[in-house]
This record gives structure tokens, C-alpha cells and sequence, in this order.
């Protein structure tokens, strides 16, 4: 399939899993505005996270920061008329999100608790100890875990960084497909990794790459953001029961 313009549509080439995002050749005018705009962007996010989160106005950061995350990468995207990933909530997505997540699970969650087992009984402490709700706001809780925290971080780090870094990352000259699918995968996580680094302050908080290559491959797999949100947001939780567990 081929757009007016006669450029591959990348839906089509199974490497972007967004609307109907175009090949950008790397040195157009337009690949590098989008570069240039990507990295401006982040760059500013992550700064005013991190003053949100240790200024005066900390004590609102659990909405501002998720909000302005959503509106960094929803307003350029609408600016520049750019499709933007789409969630996914049809019937046939929803199978196969939860399919993913669900073998995602299962190899990951064992995994994270024989670490963080073998780390306690090293007398490790956890790294990146969650702050868990008591039980009158464990509701609360959750909810803010999967509707804040994360589906504004899965449509930054994935619906906008990811993507369209995989734009930029597409060419003809690939010998495998699969090439520009996991730079853009890594490069996703590592962006991930190094926000949570600078926001909280905490050189752990690079563990977060991991978390981030799943979700980054749940993204490219599944083609929308439904199954890294839901993995995300079941990551969290676990993470903090089993924290609670271990401790």
C-alpha cells in the first residue's frame, strides 16, 4: 500500500505501530524537523517534571506531571497534523493486547520476584521502594497507577518518543526489518530510564529499563498503546506488592 505521494506506508511495513505514518528520508527537511522537535520537547518535559517534582508545587505533581506528559505529546503531533498511535480499543486489539500482556506476564513476573528475592535475602534493600496507599486509598491507588501514571507515560514514551523515532529510523536500505524495530525499542527504553533518573533523583531508577524494553516491544507487537499501558500499570501494582512481600 502506498500513499498519495508514493512514499511506503509504515503500518503496512509492520515496523510502526501508529495510524498511517509516513517514511521520512533522513535528511528531508521534514525528518529533521521532527528530530529537532522531538528532542526539544523531551528535554522540556523532563525538565519541568523535575522541577514539579521537588518545587513548590510538588504536592500537585501526581496530576500535573501525568497531564503534561499527555499534552507534550498529543499538542506537536497536532500541531504538525501527524497521525498520532492509536489506543487500540477495539475488540480484535483488545484480544490480542491481552494475549501479549498476558506471556509477557508470565515470563516477567517470576523473574521480578526471584531478583528482588534473591536481593532481600542478600540484604539488598529494594531499589526504588514504592509508597503504597494504606488500605482506605488502595482503590485510589490503583486507579491513579493505570489512569495516570500509566497512560500518560505510555503515550509520551511510546506513542510519541518511540514513534517517532521510529519514523526517523526507517529506511530502504535496512538489511532487516527488525533492525530499526529494536533501536527504536531500545532507544525508547533508555529514554524512559534516564527521565525516571532525572525526575526522582535516583540512579536505581535506570532499573526502569527493563520495564521499558517490555513495554517498548508490547507497543511495536500489539501496534497501539493498549498493551504497554495495561503492562505498565499491572508492573506497577505487582512491583509493589511484591515489595511489600519481600520487606
Amino acid at each position: 500500500m502506498e500513499t498519495q505521494c508514493g512514499q511506503p506506508c509504515l503500518a503496512d511495513m509492520g515496523r510502526l505501530p501508529t495510524s498511517a505514518p509516513l517514511a521520512l528520508e533522513p535528511r528531508s527537511p521534514h525528518a529533521i524537523r521532527l528530530g529537532i522537535e522531538t528532542g526539544l520537547v523531551t528535554i522540556g518535559i523532563l525538565t519541568l517534571a523535575r522541577v514539579l517534582h521537588v518545587g513548590p508545587y510538588s504536592a500537585m505533581r501526581w496530576f500535573l506531571i501525568p497531564s503534561l506528559l499527555v499534552a507534550a505529546a498529543l499538542v506537536p503531533s497536532w500541531i504538525a497534523r501527524r497521525p498520532f498511535a492509536r489506543v487500540g480499543l477495539d475488540l480484535a486489539n483488545v484480544k490480542i493486547a491481552l494475549k501479549a500482556v498476558g506471556c509477557v506476564c508470565l515470563f516477567a513476573g517470576p523473574v521480578a520476584f526471584l531478583v528482588q528475592w534473591v536481593a532481600t535475602g542478600l540484604g539488598l534493600p529494594i531499589p526504588l521502594r514504592p509508597v503504597i496507599a494504606g488500605r482506605g486509598d488502595c482503590l485510589s491507588w490503583l486507579l491513579y497507577q493505570f489512569l495516570y501514571v500509566a497512560v500518560a507515560e505510555e503515550v509520551f514514551f511510546r506513542g510519541y518518543v518511540q514513534s517517532n523515532v521510529m519514523q526517523l529510523l526507517v529506511r530502504r536500505n535496512w538489511k532487516s526489518a527488525i533492525t530499526p524495530r529494536w533501536i527504536g525499542i531500545v532507544i525508547s527504553a533508555s529514554c524512559f530510564a534516564v527521565a525516571h533518573v532525572i525526575v526522582q533523583g535516583q540512579v536505581a531508577s535506570l532499573l526502569t529499563f527493563f520495564p521499558g524494553l517490555l513495554m517498548a516491544w508490547l507497543f511495536v507487537r500489539t501496534r497501539s498503546l493498549l498493551a504497554p499501558i495495561l503492562f505498565h500499570g499491572l508492573a506497577n501494582v505487582a512491583y509493589g506488592v511484591m515489595a511489600l512481600t519481600l520487606s
